[in-house]
């Protein structure tokens, strides 16, 4: 990654971005988000690790506050510009530009 990708990386991972992120979270899910979750928890520590992560023996991560959890949780990520966790996480956003 280069080092402007990481700093934009590093700009969405901050306390303002997770209020962004919280506030649009009842928008709808982008069209072109495709998989699935791998239960790697990167999603879980956005800014700070969340204190309802936990780890099974498997080591996949597992939400102890999982049917309660708030929509910001349940729909990350929500679009591209939100998406910080691309190297662990199992959803991908296709391009959506005409061919």
């Amino acid at each position: 990654m280069t080092a402007d990708k990481n700093a934009k990386k590093r700009n969405r991972n901050t306390w303002s971005a997770k209020l962004k992120r919280t506030l649009t979270s009842v928008l709808p899910v982008a069209k072109n988000r495709r998989g699935k979750c791998v239960r790697c928890g990167a999603c879980c520590k956005l800014p700070n690790v969340c204190p309802w992560l936990a780890f099974d023996e498997q080591n996949h991560a597992v939400c102890k506050f999982y049917f309660f959890r708030p929509l910001n949780c349940r729909k990350y990520p929500r679009t591209d510009s939100e998406f910080i966790t691309p190297d662990t996480c199992g959803y991908r956003f296709e391009d959506t530009a005409p061919q």
